[in-house]
């Protein structure tokens, strides 16, 4: 998308007009993926990624990732779990569109352990929920919204102004209404909304150039310590959960054993601790359904990367 201006700056009127129109087609796109249905949206852009897909330059990210992550897995079956995280990539993408349509009161999300989610509502102690991109991932603030547990929910804003707009209209449409950006006043508002009694929403499996150092298959990577920092503030837990993609547009999402940190005295080894937990979720659950990861982002730090190109599985 066209880059936003810097801050303090007031968009030309060359860059209003290039905003107006990517986000006339955006709303474009929304209206006809929305007129497919969710099935016929889905399938199409699952089709349209696992044929777009591999002919651009992220291909070598997601083989170089996958590479990483399994290095003794014959190249023929990477090469197709390649193409295959391509269609799940590609429907998610569709799906995010009507997120409307995929509630819980859709009849398509089966829900492990969705007395968690109760006993978070009723006991009036605000959690930190922790994830990874899994499959859809944004049923996850769907099903913990529609349980009833108040929770503030982190973003990247789009640099498009107009099209940020219309991404916040249509999850306002599933209960996402709490919003808390990514940086400096984000965490302020996560801080202020876990004080009112709200619990925070995090994905924690995105590459981080800061925080702790922790194992991710077998390498180094850093990981965002926020969520860890926030549990030990506050004084609860990091409540893990999941998406499995199932046949027909269908998921099981699962709410899992809670996470907690014990406090030893010193804080950045607690910290450190929990985010190698949520780090070893994260890998656990893409081991058990590797195609429904996030493959085409990079994730680990450079010097794996280099070390990847130089060795020779």
């Amino acid at each position: 998308m066209a880059g936003s201006p810097l801050p303090g700056d007031r968009p030309g009127l060359g860059q209003t007009l290039a905003w107006r129109l990517e986000a006339a087609g955006f709303a474009l796109l929304i209206a006809l993926l929305r007129a497919l249905g969710v099935e016929r949206a889905s399938a199409f852009g699952g089709w349209l990624l696992r044929t777009l897909g591999p002919k651009t330059g992220t291909q070598r990210t997601v083989m170089r990732n996958l590479r990483i992550a399994f290095p003794d897995m014959d190249p023929a079956k990477r090469e197709r779990l390649a193409a295959d995280q391509w269609e799940q990539t590609g429907r998610t993408f569709a799906e995010l569109t009507m997120m409307d349509r995929l509630t819980p009161a859709s009849g398509r999300i089966e829900i492990v352990g969705a007395e968690r989610l109760q006993a978070i509502r009723d006991g009036g102690v605000p959690v930190v929920f922790v994830s990874g991109h899994l499959a859809n991932f944004e049923l996850m603030p769907a099903v913990i919204l529609a349980a009833g547990v108040p929770c503030q929910i982190t973003y990247r804003a789009a640099n498009n102004p107009y099209v940020d707009a219309m991404i916040r209209e249509n999850r306002a449409r599933y209960g996402v209404k709490l919003f808390a950006p990514k940086g400096g006043d984000g965490a302020r508002e996560l801080l202020a909304g876990m004080q009112r009694g709200e619990s925070v929403a995090l994905m924690n499996d995105q590459k981080f150039s800061e925080g702790p150092e922790v194992t991710f298959f077998g390498q180094p990577v850093n990981a965002a310590p926020g969520p860890s920092r926030l549990a030990l503030r506050f004084g609860t837990v990091l409540q893990p959960m999941s998406v499995t993609r199932l046949p027909g547009v269908r998921f099981r999402l699962t709410v899992h054993e809670p996470i907690t940190i014990t406090p030893s005295g010193d804080k950045s080894a607690d910290i450190a601790r929990g985010v190698q937990a949520v780090t070893a979720f994260v890998e656990d659950r893409v081991r058990e359904h590797p195609v429904d990861w996030f493959w085409v982002h990079k994730r680990w730090p450079d010097a794996v990367y280099a070390a990847l190109e130089s060795s020779r599985f």
